[in-house]
């Protein structure tokens, strides 16, 4: 299971990009486009003073931030690219939801006991009644040592919404909630996570969409809400639309991880394409195991490529929304969305159904998409057209 922080809240913003370090001193001299030209290289001046190595500061509370860096090394670092005043309550929501995926995603013991951890476990947090379930049994079944770890310290996680208000704390949970309502769904549906046995899909299109919603949707809900709590204002019009395009944003990038990782969840016998649209082309999810099949799966698999590109316009909509002030925040929005167009295209060009065929943005790619997304936050227009220019053509 990919879990939607990974994807939706990861602002993957210059990561492996050493030569263009973020940092506030760098940031004041974006004064106009005549900067543009020196950016680079003043970006090289700055490390060559100590300034790209900046330490991260306590986010939450040490004992916590260690249990977010280990159990995410990818995502943890990026944290630091966000603005201050929101980046501790994402990296809490993130850490109360990999508690909750790892409990879902264990490979070995039976689903209703699964079942019974998540559901105790979201109503404890949730303020709900209840106590937390001794998860040391199921942090030993744990193939990565650092998830185990964190199964032992979930009660000092949730003692982590305590830093903050009653507003953020309420942001949170109402995430949480509906991430945990989907990860119940998935393994009610599905079983555990176990190799070797029967493949099982969702039924409709509508199943699809709830899904998409509660994986990542939600997640789009909640980073609006806190960008609007703390960062920017709209008119109470434009706050309804900036919230439905951050939902169609989170969707975006689960479709894409949908799209993109169908061998891999036919191997743990889940097929996120719905039974209903596979019998219009007489296919069953088995038959997806089979590469043999892509022409026949094509026209399918390409319609829902269509409807992730009307998602991902919702997204760039949603980013012109955000104020140019913002800097960070429209660059934290903007990579993943560049990326996911780029996904896009080279997924109608490969064949999807070849699990030896791995489809990802190259590092190289990642590195330029941080190179043009930089100069395209000093250049008036310049994100437009970027956004635009990116786009999958199909």
């Amino acid at each position: 299971m990919v879990l939607p922080f990974q994807k939706v809240l990861e602002p993957p913003f210059l990561k492996g990009c050493d030569e263009i370090p973020i940092h506030d001193s760098i940031l004041q001299r974006f004064q106009g486009p005549h900067k543009a030209l020196t950016t680079i290289s003043s970006c090289r001046e700055e490390k060559s003073r100590g300034l790209g190595r900046e330490r991260m500061p306590v986010l939450i509370d040490e004992k916590i931030d260690n249990l977010l860096e280990t159990t995410s090394r990818s995502f943890y670092p990026t944290l630091k690219y966000l603005p201050k005043k929101t980046r501790g309550q994402i990296g809490l929501l993130y850490l109360l939801a990999r508690v909750a995926d790892t409990i879902a995603d264990t490979k070995v013991g039976e689903t209703t006991q699964l079942l019974e951890h998540l559901k105790v476990y979201n109503d404890v947090v949730q303020g709900r009644g209840g106590e937390l379930p001794d998860f040391s049994e199921l942090a030993d079944l744990q193939t990565n040592e650092h998830e185990a770890e964190l199964l032992r310290n979930v009660p000092l996680v949730v003692e982590g919404l305590s830093v903050y208000g009653q507003g953020d704390q309420e942001r949170i949970l109402e995430c949480l909630d509906v991430i945990v309502g989907g990860q119940l769904l998935d393994l009610e549906r599905f079983g555990t996570a176990n190799e070797g046995g029967t493949v099982s899909a969702l039924a409709t299109d509508d199943e699809l969409d709830d899904y998409a919603f509660r994986v990542a949707g939600c997640v789009g809900v909640f980073w609006s809400k806190m960008s609007l709590a703390h960062l920017m204002k709209l008119p109470p019009d434009e706050e309804a639309r900036f919230m439905e395009r951050g939902i169609r944003f989170g969707k975006a990038l689960q479709m894409i991880n949908i799209l993109r990782d169908i061998p891999e969840d036919l191997r743990f016998g889940r097929c996120y394409i719905p039974q209903s649209s596979l019998d219009e082309i007489g296919l069953s999810p088995e038959d997806l195991l089979n590469d043999q099949n892509l022409d026949t799966f094509r026209p399918l698999y390409d319609r829902y490529l269509d409807l992730t590109n009307e998602h991902l316009e919702a997204a760039t909509e949603y980013i012109r929304m955000i104020p140019e002030t913002q800097f960070r925040l429209k660059a934290s929005c903007m990579l993943p969305v560049l990326v996911g167009q780029r996904t896009v295209t080279l997924l109608r060009e490969g064949n999807i159904l070849n699990s030896d065929e791995r489809i990802k943005v190259t590092r190289d790619e990642m590195k330029t998409y941080a190179r043009k997304l930089l100069r395209a936050l000093i250049i008036p227009g310049g994100v437009r057209r970027l956004l635009e220019k990116n786009k999958d053509k199909s």
